[in-house]
């Protein structure tokens, strides 16, 4: 018997260990079949992490490749750690958003913490230095027992992590539905900057280099993570503890000094973040992408705990850690610099010629696995998908059936009691916004704008998905997802660039959910390639489910977009007295799918309204042109709870009211608060005439609907008074829900 196996009490392999470790017969027989013969323990706790779902993609890669990836600015699409847009010359963004969300069920301090450690590694192992962090968090029912603790600990979580670290947390989203109940959704996003000649890529070349492990000690935190992360929830779950890692933001902070040092010399031939199966997805990886293999020493490898042996050190997520290929010669300049930052770094191997990657501990050669199989050749399943019958049953919804309220002043207080609706002030300002001083538009507007150093220029972006939507129509809910998105980069007045999404589902081997995948990336691709924002990075996390319940799909997607000239900016908020108010789209006429029928009514059925790509390519025209002219002082964009509520959020944050007319046709609740895409506008007087002006030339209709003024928010459906309430009671509505759910 192997002197590895006698030490740490290894088992031999069997198909029901395989399992164990969320393998199927066929996968194991697979992987028998690659080695040509059964694989040891550690070779299968290497092979098992790698063909998870969290790593492999497995379920989800022959449809990602619908997604449009190129453009003329795109400088590195997916299959990177990050995708790289060019922004301003040479100057880059490097951009990801990832899943944290079964390690925030179980741990939601520590599982939100390391899911912004994770993306804030990804964008700096490209080279760029993380300027903005957001994030998209998605929670069960307010009267949901778990939801209140839940909520406190990610936010909490990602409040420590990034305010230690030095990054601004500049937007986000947070929305709460039954169907997180028992599985929230914690997606991370960071953007960095970098030069386009310094960007890094991960790959072991060049025969012969070492390879070098530098960062934090390795722990016994997160072992098989990835497998724990494609895998449904049960009652089982919050006991799993053991594999959500523990973050450490002031040793990320120093890694990250580290390697951006370590990248201005002429040593490093390549990088890679040790994220989901640790040791293991960095080697593979990095051997697999330049054909080589490598030699890896495991009693190398800076350790702090005890009796951890090659398993161990290879499926360990500890955080905090980094894989190198330096130049052979330049190992001790490597470490040098790494221990100057108070950092371990050590030799554990070597790049190879034979595909390999090779494990030994204490001279004995303890796994044998070819690179590229297990990093390219992952199984790749095309799952069965079919419509659901219930869909068609949803969409048939009369609205005839359901009487307009008479008291609807009280509809729409109640609708700004509602958590998803309320202000997220409670949340944001516990998150440093202000680090670094980039920040030009803070957390509350439609986009986060950050400053570009030493340029005009800015990177605005926001984040954003109708999960309700996507449930009824996860085809045309994923193009919303995308138009609200590049909707809201514009009303800050930039361009829409490029995306990154993260694609949260349940189970993909029931044929419902995998249906709404499909048609949630072919809705997504088409959106896409209207917009000319292509795709460059993501994330898929499947089996959202717990105990059988799979969340409302959510394809969240993160728009970025460049403003020539940040003085040009514009925020959400109205700023003065007399303005006129405009209304850019098509105001609604129906209550379908709307947070109001689902809220007051307890409905979730109905048609989702089409997107207008023709409409929001005139809109973005618009209003990238209306802000370089200055020709508009405030613009947000129309969503849940219809343009009542968006008209109350643009006032609140000055107290300034709005007298509105809208046009007399249909039913007073849906004008007031149905959802069709939508933006809202505030325009000066002396500017009205320029305006319309340009929006007759893009050739898009400008509704003038009102004026600011008054301590009211004053709606009428034609010369009839619909809606008059106090923008003083709605703002103390409005503001205490989230500090009242969290108490």
């Amino acid at each position: 018997m192997s002197k590895v196996y006698e030490s740490f009490n290894y088992p031999q392999v069997s198909k029901e260990i395989a399992k164990g470790m969320g393998m199927t017969e066929k996968e194991f027989n697979q992987a028998c079949e690659i080695l040509g013969r059964t694989p040891n323990y550690i070779e299968l706790g290497c092979v098992s992490a790698m063909w998870s779902e969290h790593c492999s993609y497995k379920s989800s890669r022959f449809h990602l490749r619908k997604l449009p990836s190129k453009g003329k600015d795109v400088v590195y699409g997916p299959g990177e750690n990050a995708g790289v847009v060019r922004v301003d010359k040479d100057l880059c963004i490097a951009f990801k958003v990832e899943s944290h969300n079964h390690p925030s069920f179980i741990e939601p301090f520590h599982g939100a913490a390391t899911g912004v450690g994770g993306i804030l590694r990804d964008v700096f192992t490209m080279g760029a230095r993380p300027i903005a962090a957001m994030n998209s968090l998605r929670f069960g029912s307010a009267t949901h027992p778990k939801t209140p603790r839940l909520l406190q600990g990610v936010v909490e979580g990602i409040a420590h992590y990034g305010n230690c670290f030095g990054v601004p947390t500049v937007g986000g989203e947070v929305a709460f539905n039954a169907s997180y109940n028992g599985n929230p959704l914690v997606n991370a996003f960071a953007l960095g900057l970098v030069r386009e000649d310094k960007i890094f890529t991960a790959e072991a070349s060049g025969v012969g280099n070492p390879v070098i492990y530098i960062g934090a000690k390795t722990g016994k935190d997160g072992i098989h993570g990835a497998t724990m992360a494609s895998e449904e929830f049960s009652e089982s779950s919050e006991s799993k503890r053991p594999n959500t890692q523990i973050g450490d933001p002031f040793k990320e902070k120093l890694l990250l000094e580290a390697c951006l040092e370590l990248m201005q010399t002429d040593a490093l031939v390549g990088i890679q973040d040790m994220g989901a199966a640790g040791l293991t997805s960095s080697a593979f990886e990095m051997a697999g992408r330049a054909g080589n293999g490598v030699k890896m020493y495991l009693d190398s490898v800076p350790l702090r705990e005890d009796k951890m042996g090659p398993y161990e050190i290879m499926l360990s997520e500890s955080q905090e850690r980094m894989l190198l290929v330096a130049k052979k010669g330049r190992e001790q300049e490597v470490i040098d610099i790494v221990n100057r930052w108070d950092l371990d770094a050590a030799v554990i191997g070597e790049v190879t010629d034979d595909g390999y990657v090779r494990l030994f501990w204490q001279d004995e050669e303890v796994a044998s696995v070819l690179a590229a199989p297990l990093s390219d050749n992952a199984p790749l399943y095309q799952r069965v998908y079919s419509r659901p019958d219930w869909l068609d049953d949803m969409a048939k919804f009369d609205q005839s059936e359901i009487p307009v309220p008479s008291a609807l002043d009280q509809i729409f207080y109640k609708l700004l009691n509602d958590p998803t609706i309320a202000s997220k002030r409670w949340v944001w300002e516990q998150y440093d916004h202000m680090v670094q001083i980039g920040s030009v538009v803070l957390p509350g507007s439609d986009a986060a704008v950050v400053r570009l150093p030493e340029s005009k220029k800015g990177v605005a972006m926001s984040s954003d998905c109708n999960s309700r939507f996507c449930y009824l129509n996860p085809r045309e809910g994923s193009k919303h997802a995308v138009a609200e998105a590049a909707r809201n980069v514009a009303a800050s007045g930039a361009r829409p660039l490029a995306l990154t999404n993260c694609l949260n589902f349940g189970n993909p081997e029931k044929p419902h959910v995998m249906y709404q995948l499909v048609e949630a990336i072919e809705g997504m691709a088409e959106a896409s390639l209207a917009f000319n924002t292509p795709v460059v990075s993501g994330n898929v996390s499947l089996y959202n489910e717990t105990e059988g319940n799979a969340i409302q799909p959510t394809p969240t997607v993160v728009m970025t977009g460049v403003l020539d000239d940040v003085q040009d900016r514009i925020t959400s908020f109205f700023k003065g007295v007399g303005n006129k108010i405009v209304l850019l789209g098509e105001i609604p006429t129906k209550i379908d799918a709307s947070h109001y029928l689902d809220i007051i009514h307890e409905k979730t059925v109905g048609v989702v309204p089409e997107v207008n790509f023709d409409l929001h390519t005139a809109l973005f025209k618009i209003m990238e042109k209306g802000a370089k002219e200055q020709l508009i002082s405030a613009a947000h964009d129309v969503a849940e709870g219809g343009i009542a509520v968006a008209l109350f959020e643009m006032g609140m944050r000055s107290m300034i009211g709005a007298e509105v007319s809208l046009p007399a046709k249909g039913r007073a609740d849906a004008l007031l608060f149905g959802e069709s895409p939508m933006m809202i506008l505030e325009i000066e007087p002396k500017n009205m005439k320029a305006f319309s002006s340009l929006c007759d030339k893009k050739g898009l209709k400008c509704q003038e609907i009102g004026t600011t003024g008054g301590e009211n928010l004053v709606i009428s459906c034609g010369s009839t008074p619909t809606l008059n309430v106090s923008m003083a009671k709605a703002t103390a509505i409005y503001e205490k829900v989230i500090p009242e759910l969290v108490k």
